[in-house]
């Protein structure tokens, strides 16, 4: 092991993990046998609490892997890792979020067949179905504020084009609700308050998922076609981001 390296509390490093140059690992981490870090020269590798390292996984470069993220086998990291990701692949990307104990979310909560709100584990977080149309001539669905978007909208945006491997969000509200729809193709939101965190698939433009303020938001696995739509109950103001988690989780304690 490298002089360089910082260990916190309670880290687990298992016979035959390479730890080299600079490295700072934080507290419940675990590196399992031939694990590999190596920042390189002039370069720090700086893994945050609970962080677990599996077995042949590569890290390298002057990246930060935020806390309760799993780095899978074999995995090949070169950039930043966001708090609670799963990774794999080579280069890697990712491939999942951990849930409860942080083992991956098990599944992807569906939405309602007919018309309705179905609450989830996630405070404030609801899944809506809208109503659908069948036409030959063609397909509508129908949303009205204040009812079946549940506020009053002052903005909306679309995005779209998204690179399959790329993940967005990865932010919070203080104020702001949002509300979700996928207008065509398919991506997955992973929601989180703090404690409850779920994933939800969003393939039909009669689903929509609603985000209140201080829940922390996740889109990836974006299709090729996806457009994601999103109704905003505020004007856009970039200090009402909360971009950082580790302050999202000190406001999430507070707001319980």
């Amino acid at each position: 092991m490298s002089e360089n390296a910082h260990l916190g509390d309670g880290v687990a490093i298992s016979p035959g993990a390479t730890i080299n140059g600079t490295c700072k690992i934080g507290s419940g981490c675990r590196i399992d046998s031939g694990a590999t870090l190596d920042p390189g020269a002039n370069a720090c590798i700086t893994l945050e609490e609970n962080v677990h390292i599996q077995a042949g996984a590569i890290i390298t470069g002057n990246i930060t892997i935020c806390r309760n993220a799993l780095i899978q086998p074999g995995a090949v990291v070169n950039r930043d890792v966001p708090p609670h990701a799963i990774v794999n692949g080579n280069p890697a990307k990712i491939v999942g979020y951990t849930g409860e104990n942080d083992s991956p979310i098990p599944h992807q909560r569906q939405a309602p067949e007919k018309p309705g709100i179905s609450q989830t584990s996630v405070n404030g977080v609801t899944l809506h179905k809208l109503p659908k149309v069948l036409d030959l001539r063609g397909n509508l669905t129908v949303g009205e504020f204040e009812r079946s978007i549940p506020f009053d909208s002052k903005r909306y945006f679309l995005v779209f084009d998204v690179p399959n491997a790329e993940v967005r969000g990865e932010h919070a509200h203080r104020t702001c609700h949002q509300f979700l729809i996928c207008a065509h193709g398919q991506l997955s939101v992973v929601a989180d308050d703090g404690v409850n965190r779920e994933e939800f698939l969003l393939d039909d433009p009669s689903i929509g998922l609603h985000l209140p303020p201080l829940t922390w938001g996740i889109q990836y696995k974006y299709s090729s076609d996806a457009v994601l739509l999103v109704f905003a109950s505020e004007y856009y103001d970039p200090e009402e981001y909360i971009r950082d988690y580790s302050e999202f989780m000190q406001l999430s304690i507070k707001d319980r």
